[in-house]
């Protein structure tokens, strides 16, 4: 303790010399050496630099440049600085971790606020979620403050010592280990971005990869991007009211693994990343009671695919809570609201659709919002994940809220559990021009798709599904949906769901339906049957009736998942994939095909053995019509 409160009394001086210095004085004087060394807990000798080679590297998605990983920034437009934040970020919420699960572990009570804090700064690390820096040195800032707070509450409980930090990690060789590691508040609050920037190079990936060996580095990854999608699931519960403390606990345990010498061990941390998708099955189900409880079950529901004549709101991301705070808010302000991208289920939703102003959806998927918002007449609200660089034409009518973040877009703040107040962006639809007109002025029919069949739903036609199997009449069952995304290789997906034959039927959810959710020859019934071909269970965030609907049907016909005639074809793109695919690995179920390309974070030897037990399958993007044959097969 004497040396950590000494390293703490050197960094706060230093941090008041930097505060008070030019930015140049600043920069040169924290180099990365000397900031190691500062930033220790204990006198150390000087560290060698990060070895960077290339100013980033990300591979946390599938659309990473050339399949292998992004260098120089990141095609989500990621810049090097906020990749290296991002690090550090992860570093400091580690550290946090520890000690949050070691103070459990002792018996003290950790603050809900603590699991909340690293839950949601987890979920600012997903794909397309937040690229604003000064907010990431925000949540850096608050990770150390947090960790000072759950050791006085260890002191208050009379508890000395701290969590264990293991000496000699390769993933930790340049700053102490996070457990110990800690950056004052006199630092941080005088701290440029470029210094901050400096030392998350030395918590880098691209640092971290010429020190672990390629596969359990893999590995390790594979179980942070599985925490980050569990972080969002849970994230979105509890913006419902729905908060577990299995959930929050395990999150904090397996960072703490993370920060262990079990880390390096190949067969503990593909034990650790299936209890992820174990514990994300409670998160999903969490979500979805947060969803009924809230709003109804979804019901079958015509969604409006045309805008009508008037001002307009359009809200994109996936969060509903924020969705039904609007509504409430522009309820009588004579402003429409659209949904756009995942948002397109929540009319499906009683306590949603019954606001007469929820007037449709407008635009396609997450990927193409550049040309949707722009041709938009009035104001876009992200909720969440899924933004992209705001073009000039709109980027002064995009506002943020929750964890989304992009430099210089108007972000919406607000606590949860408490409404938000959207009125500036009430305000700024009421000054925008609106649609002008709709199809009715010239006599023409609005066009509609369909939305709403979640558990409750489905489940209560399971008895007619289960009959037209037994006649004949339904013959297989596809499950194609996931994460949407740009390349030419996902018109796989719309590709094999043309290829269905019409005694089939295909359920969906995620964005990736948007690539034939509105195909005419999908939107009958299957001959001989009163059952739609096309079943649209909601968002990803949905995964969850998807499962229970495939139990349910295990059960009916007395077998296992493994046993029914369905097929599940899934595309990736981040992390919110991952982790349901990870349940679904939990839950046993074999000859999954995912796509359209493996995971660049896996080598060939880890994803071999995951092949091997589960029988995983990457799509064969170039040929569909040989995945039809081999699925029809059930293969």
């Amino acid at each position: 303790m004497a040396s950590r409160h000494a390293a703490a009394r050197s960094l706060r001086a230093l941090g008041s010399r930097l505060a008070s210095s030019s930015l140049a004085t600043a920069a040169a004087r924290a180099s990365p050496a000397l900031l190691t060394r500062a930033f220790a807990a204990a006198a150390e000798p000087a560290p060698a630099k990060p070895i960077m080679e290339n100013a980033m590297f990300c591979y946390q998605c599938e659309q990473t440049k050339s399949g292998t990983g992004c260098t120089t920034k990141g095609v989500c437009g990621k810049t090097p600085e906020t990749t290296v934040l991002q690090d550090l970020l992860t570093y400091s919420v580690k550290g946090l971790s520890c000690w949050a699960h070691w103070a459990a572990s002792q018996g003290v009570e950790v603050p809900q606020e603590v699991y909340n804090f690293i839950q949601s700064a987890t979920f600012a690390c997903l794909t397309n979620v937040n690229f604003d820096d000064a907010r990431f040195k925000e949540y850096i800032q608050e990770s150390h403050r947090m960790v000072d707070s759950v050791e006085a509450a260890c002191r208050a409980a009379g508890v000395s010592g701290g969590p264990p930090a293991a000496e000699g990690l390769p993933q930790f060789d340049l700053l102490a280990h996070p457990a110990q590691w800690r950056l004052g508040q006199g630092f941080l609050a005088g701290a440029s971005l470029s210094q901050l920037v400096a030392l998350g190079q030395m918590t880098s990936l691209e640092h971290r990869r010429h020190k672990i060996e390629p596969t359990i580095l893999g590995l390790q990854e594979m179980l942070v991007y599985g925490l980050r999608g569990l972080a969002a699931y849970t994230h979105h519960a509890a913006m419902l009211g729905q908060r577990s403390a299995t959930v929050d606990k395990f999150i904090a345990e397996a960072y703490a693994f993370l920060c262990s010498p079990d880390a390096s061990d190949v067969g503990k941390v593909l034990g650790m990343i299936l209890k992820t998708g174990e514990v994300n099955l409670e998160s999903m189900a969490l979500l979805d009671g947060g969803h009924v409880a809230k709003f109804g079950h979804p019901e079958p529901s015509p969604v409006r695919l045309s805008p009508r004549k008037g001002k307009a709101i359009l809200v994109s991301g996936h969060d509903m809570e924020d969705l039904r705070q609007l509504l409430d808010q522009t309820e009588g302000t004579g402003v429409n609201v659209y949904t756009h991208g995942e948002m397109l289920p929540a009319h499906g939703y009683p306590g949603l659709k019954k606001y007469k102003h929820l007037a449709g959806n407008f635009g396609n998927s997450w990927w193409r919002q550049q040309k949707d918002f722009a041709e938009f007449p009035g104001p876009i609200l992200m909720t969440t994940n899924c933004i992209i660089e705001p073009r000039p034409g709109y980027s002064k009518r995009i506002f943020t809220t929750g964890e989304v973040g992009w430099e210089g877009v108007s972000h919406i703040d607000g606590s949860m559990g408490q409404d938000k107040d959207f009125s500036v962006i009430i305000k700024a639809a009421q000054e925008a021009p609106g649609f002008a007109s709709e199809p009715e002025d010239n006599g023409e029919q609005p066009k509609t798709v369909l939305t709403g069949f979640a558990r409750n739903a489905v489940l209560g036609v399971a008895g007619e599904v289960v009959k037209a199997v037994q006649e004949g009449h339904l013959k297989h069952i596809f499950l194609i949906g996931g994460c949407e995304g740009s390349e030419p290789d996902r018109r796989y997906f719309s590709q094999t769901a043309d290829r269905t034959p019409e005694d089939t039927m295909i359920l969906t959810l995620g964005c990736g339906k948007f690539r034939f959710y509105d195909h005419p020859a999908l939107q009958s019934n299957i001959p001989n049957t009163p059952l739609p071909r096309l079943v649209d269970m909601g968002q990803c965030n949905d995964a969850y009736s998807a499962i229970v609907v495939a139990d349910a049907l295990a059960k009916a016909f007395n077998t296992d998942v493994n046993g029914l005639p369905l097929s599940l074809n899934l595309s990736w793109l981040e992390q919110k994939a991952i982790v349901v695919l990870l349940t679904l690995l939990h839950l046993g179920v074999k000859n999954i095909r995912i796509g359209p390309n493996p995971p660049a974070f896996l080598t060939p030897e880890s994803l071999a053995v995951i092949v091997d037990k589960f029988n995983l399958k990457v799509v064969d993007a170039k040929h569909p019509e040989k995945d039809m044959e081999s699925m029809l097969q059930n293969q």
